[in-house]
């Protein structure tokens, strides 16, 4: 299973009751943060998130509204007692600000914190269910997008037919990464004939700030979920690229000719106490486009 909860879309300041980006990637059982603007610790409270099973998190750039609310959230995780690794992928100079901000307080975290500097485009975390990819995007500062992939989705256990062959239920997760089962008596029951063929893997990307970028397509194509920033509506469109921040539309555009299956947008701009219209715009070019809602899952 995959899926992507908003915790914050807004830009740069917090407005209409809504909040700097971040959001929660849940791919299987892992939970990965992307982004920590401000709050974002107050979100993960409010949706009744548990922290304890965030073991990476992921910061696309240093613009205070995507990392502002990390050094409060790495303290909170000591004071509630955390023991678990935490991995930290982010632009290098951040390790130097959190170190500060640590000295500062004399704080010494209760688990170990790993940082990982982001510095080429590649593979972050692999393992023989998943994958986590970063890849550069064009803002003013350096900026990172990231892709989760399932490397390979479980096959489904047909339980009916697994009892009638005898095989037990605390065998069931062995079933789904395609292991056979042999009985007691040595009979062998093939995995084949209790279990279905596994659904097409799962995939999303998140593409963070940028202006229209067409790399970006060869980067996101064919995802399932794809999240690129609308900070603007189309009418804006030298603003937005002056700004390096991309439109409606040209978000749109992107999700088209990269032949996703939705678009989610966000990262909107603090002037606009309306959201209906971002929608609007962008269905008419790609039409199966959702906003990126605080507090709402978007499942594959």
């Amino acid at each position: 299973m995959l899926a992507v909860t908003i915790l914050g879309n807004n830009s740069a300041l917090p407005a209409y009751d809504r909040h700097p980006t971040s959001q929660l990637v849940t791919l299987d059982d892992q939970l990965f943060l992307v982004d920590c603007g401000e709050g974002t610790q107050v979100q993960l409270s409010k949706y009744r998130i548990r922290w304890g099973r965030i073991n990476h998190i992921f910061i696309s750039h240093l613009h205070g509204d995507h990392y502002f609310g990390l050094p409060g959230f790495i303290n909170s995780m000591g004071l509630l007692h955390r023991e678990n690794d935490l991995h930290l992928f982010a632009p290098a100079p951040l390790k130097e600000i959190l170190d500060l901000q640590l000295k500062a307080a004399a704080t010494v975290l209760p688990y170990p914190l790993h940082f990982h500097p982001l510095e080429e485009e590649g593979v972050l975390v692999k393992t023989d269910r998943f994958k986590v990819t970063c890849f550069p995007t064009k803002h003013r500062i350096p900026c990172w997008g990231f892709r989760f992939d399932q490397v390979k989705a479980p096959r489904r256990v047909n339980p009916d037919k697994a009892i009638l062959r005898g095989v037990p239920a605390a065998f069931y997760d062995r079933l789904k990464v395609g292991e056979d089962y042999e009985t007691k008596t040595g009979e062998v029951i093939r995995n084949e004939w209790v279990t279905e063929p596994a659904p097409k893997p799962q995939s999303y990307a998140y593409s963070a700030d940028t202006l229209y970028d067409e790399e970006l397509i060869d980067r996101v194509k064919g995802v399932d979920i794809l999240y690129h920033e609308t900070t603007y509506l189309k009418d804006l469109n030298d603003r937005a690229a002056s700004r390096f921040h991309s439109t409606t539309t040209q978000a749109a555009c992107i999700a088209k000719k990269a032949g996703v299956g939705r678009l989610l947008i966000g990262h909107f701009s603090s002037k606009y106490d309306k959201l209906d219209i971002f929608k609007e715009e962008a269905c008419e070019v790609f039409p199966n486009t959702d906003l990126a809602l605080e507090g709402v899952t978007y499942k594959v």
